[in-house]
């Protein structure tokens, strides 16, 4: 079949690679331009820019294409059977969802609607979710409304992180849409009620809010990890919260309980377990505080 590919992170990347394992003529990839990032601001290509380029495919990287008639016209001229969509990053104007004989496919990290928008892996864990998964549908003008082709569920377990269901999820995407292409399923309408929005995530959502329960924290240490993280401040200083867990306690929200990091919340406390300090190398609470006193009564955050 004779498609496009328009993704730009990792977890578009395995779908990309099954669809060319499996034979499919990629007519051209579409991806974010590359920016700079890091400390150094080097400017670097996207996850599905090199996956690209390594499998010797053209990509094509326009900054936008809304109103680009240049852009709109070379999609068309590709005569594809079909695009597929995962995390691209810019709408898709109407000509070009109407270009492919079979329409735009993509591969959504969500059991729409639960979680239509930018983050919806998240989303699910900061909601404390039962499931995950991957829908597979047609997109059409509205934001994640289209039609549903396939759905595939996975359960979500308190060591759920962002990490691992991302990984997870990439992986349902690459075979369901290899099954959406073969078997051309009917699409089914997604319900009117259920949906919620998961907004693009910024650095500020990880700054942890101590006034929150430790269940509500909890979450979001994982649901965060690993970008943006969560941070709070301690002694003048950025201390990273990798991993942590709610414990028995009471106490004001944002001071130490003990001098093990053990912190009070707005409800409950919650027990750091891993954590880093700036330039440092992540340690287990233990180590960090061989060589850093927290002591009980020591205040976190603002």
């Amino acid at each position: 079949m004779r498609l496009a590919f328009m993704g730009s992170p990792a977890f578009a990347v395995p779908a990309l690679r099954a669809l060319a394992a499996a034979g499919h003529e990629i007519a051209a990839v579409y991806c974010q331009p590359p920016r700079p990032a890091g400390r150094g601001h080097a400017v670097r290509r996207s996850a599905v820019h090199e996956a690209a380029a390594a499998l010797g495919l053209e990509v094509r990287t326009p900054a936008r294409l809304r109103r680009d008639e240049a852009a709109l016209a070379a999609f068309a001229a590709l005569h594809l059977d079909v695009a597929v969509v995962a995390a691209y990053g810019l709408i898709l104007p109407e000509p070009m969802l109407a270009a492919p004989r079979r329409g735009c496919l993509n591969i959504h990290a969500s059991l729409l609607p639960r979680w239509r928008g930018a983050a919806p892996i998240q989303a699910a864990i900061l909601a404390g979710d039962a499931e995950s998964g991957v829908t597979i549908m047609r997109v059409d003008a509205g934001l994640d409304t289209g039609p549903m082709l396939l759905r595939e569920a996975v359960p979500l377990t308190p060591r759920t992180t962002a990490a691992t269901l991302h990984d997870q999820l990439a992986g349902i995407g690459a075979r369901l849409i290899l099954r959406a292409l073969k078997e051309d399923p009917p699409g089914v309408a997604q319900p009117e009620t259920g949906s919620s929005y998961a907004p693009k995530l910024t650095r500020a959502d990880g700054v942890l809010d101590w006034t929150l329960d430790a269940a509500t924290l909890e979450r979001r240490v994982r649901a965060l990890n690993p970008w943006p993280g969560t941070f709070t401040a301690l002694s003048g200083a950025v201390l990273k919260v990798l991993a942590a867990e709610p414990a028995a306690g009471a106490g004001e929200p944002g001071v130490t309980l003990d001098d093990a990091l053990l912190v009070g919340t707005g409800a409950g406390a919650l027990r750091l377990a891993r954590v880093q300090a700036p330039g440092r190398a992540p340690l287990d609470t233990a180590a960090f505080l061989r060589g850093h006193a927290v002591p009980a009564g020591t205040r976190l955050g603002r």
